[in-house]
């Protein structure tokens, strides 16, 4: 009966209070229903934005999306960032992990010897880790570096998406406004094809001529249909952008109020972020991140040249006598080596992590000032076509109007007039999306929303559909 209790007693702390498993397979049919089920409509994403945004929402869902709403919608659906968020939480349970002591060990033993006059015999032995030399404080230093560079990583995997939904946004723009331009021309050249038309009827220009004009306006008719797949598509690149299928934009209007007006590079924060230092980009601050863990590692693999204590209390009951004893061990015992391996890749990946934030920031210089350069000569570009070619076209286009009203001129002139603004202005646009795109560049390099007075939704670590509303 004493066997059979102190069986129990030894067996219940084994069992009481361990995890159980819980399955959650992954149906891909099921994702899927629920990816395309996504739509701005739902009152939580309506909660999140006005929580993120900072701004109530007086019309939902909303009739337009500037690049800010987009931003914060990506940072509701998109799925790099639940990635993201889960190796916070990995990086989070990891340090749970590291601080963990280590458990006591149990032996038993049980027999009996055959004589007669003999007793049962049975042992306990619980054995006790003694970690030296901090080895479990560094093991949680360690965990504590890597989980800051897993949620400096996740302000990288925003910046990202933002960059990401950014470079869309602007290309739908950009494509919708080369489509107006060309509806536009289309609908010039058709009025030029039909003057030639009339012309050829009554013999006033050749058969030939009509042709050439024939031929630009099917040219410029097949650039139309380009030009509105071209919409579609960038518009649905968007949409995959923000993590929303394309239906969820029917009836949206994607508006920004700098789109034909480019800030000049002496009206961006540019001095402002420079001053602030390079710290400000994510990725050389997971760079920092990354090199405290590599010291933190070295820092544990050279605590651990030093051997741990274990202690062994026995209990033993044999022959009917009682013995009590107190076995102590030092393991590992540094016979071989002193752990010099383990600790030389520490060094090694210490120094690898100093050189690659060096080479990153060096990096960095470099395309700031290089982006910088870039965002100017493009704002220049861009005055001098809209300045003197677009309002120059303008000014002639006026003064053939002028001349058809007052009878000296013909519907031919005016249409010519109108057919070169087109011209001046498609070289304008073409202009402005060099802008929009060495902006963007510059951005990129500075990791700051420049256009925004360096305001920038934070993707708030706790997921808004896996776990509630953000921090």
């Amino acid at each position: 009966m004493r066997s059979v209790l102190l069986g129990v007693l030894v067996a219940s702390p084994l069992v009481i209070g361990c995890a159980a498993y819980q399955a959650r397979p992954l149906e891909p049919p099921a994702l899927e229903s629920a990816y395309r089920a996504r739509s701005l409509a739902d009152a939580t994403v309506r909660a999140y934005v006005e929580t993120i945004g900072g701004t109530t929402q007086t019309v939902w869902p909303p009739r337009a999306l500037d690049l800010k709403m987009l931003t914060v919608l990506g940072y509701y659906f998109s799925q790099d960032l639940e990635v993201a968020r889960a190796q916070v939480d990995l990086a989070e349970a990891n340090i749970r992990a590291a601080g963990a002591r280590v458990n006591p060990s149990l032996g038993l033993q049980a027999g009996y010897n055959r004589n007669p006059d003999s007793h049962p015999e049975y042992a306990v032995s619980p054995s006790f880790t003694i970690e030296t030399a901090g080895k479990r404080g560094y093991r949680i230093l360690r965990a504590e570096r890597e989980a800051d560079a897993a949620a400096v990583g996740l302000v990288e995997a925003g910046w990202h998406l933002r960059s990401r939904i950014r470079a869309a946004f602007f290309n739908h723009l950009l494509a919708a406004a080369r489509l107006d331009l060309l509806q536009r021309e289309q609908s010039v050249r058709a009025e030029i094809v039909q003057i030639f038309d009339r012309r050829l009827a009554v013999g006033e220009v050749a058969r030939p001529e009509l042709d050439v004009y024939r031929v630009d306006l099917i040219a410029t008719q097949a650039a139309l249909r380009t030009a509105a797949g071209e919409v579609d598509q960038t518009r649905s690149v968007l949409a995959n952008a923000v993590g929303l299928p394309l239906s969820a934009f029917d009836g949206v209007e994607l508006t920004s109020p700098t789109f034909e007006l480019p800030s000049a590079g002496d009206a961006l924060p540019i001095a402002t972020v420079q001053r602030a230092g390079l710290l400000h980009r994510a990725d050389l601050r997971r760079s920092l991140a990354d090199y405290a863990a590599a010291e933190a590692t070295l820092r544990l693999e050279l605590a651990r040249q030093y051997a741990d204590v274990v202690l062994t209390p026995g209990y033993t009951f044999e022959e009917g006598f009682v013995r009590y004893v107190l076995i102590a061990a030092i393991e590992p015992l540094a016979l071989f080596h002193r752990n010099q391996g383990p600790i030389a890749m520490a060094e090694a990946q210490r120094r690898e992590a100093a050189e690659r934030f060096e080479a990153l920031q060096a990096l960095a210089i470099g395309e700031m000032a290089r982006a910088t350069v870039q965002y100017r000569a493009a704002v220049e570009e861009w005055r001098e076509a809209n300045d003197r070619l677009v309002t120059v076209q303008r000014d002639r286009e006026a003064a053939a109007r002028r001349t058809l009203e007052a009878g000296e001129g013909d519907r031919l002139s005016v249409a010519t007039a109108r057919l070169q603004t087109v011209t001046a202005e498609r070289a304008r646009l073409d202009a402005l999306a060099r802008v929009h795109s060495a902006l963007g560049a510059l951005e990129e390099a500075m990791q700051q929303p420049l256009e925004d007075a360096l305001m920038m939704p934070d993707p708030a670590r706790v997921s808004p559909r896996k776990g509630g509303m953000p921090r």
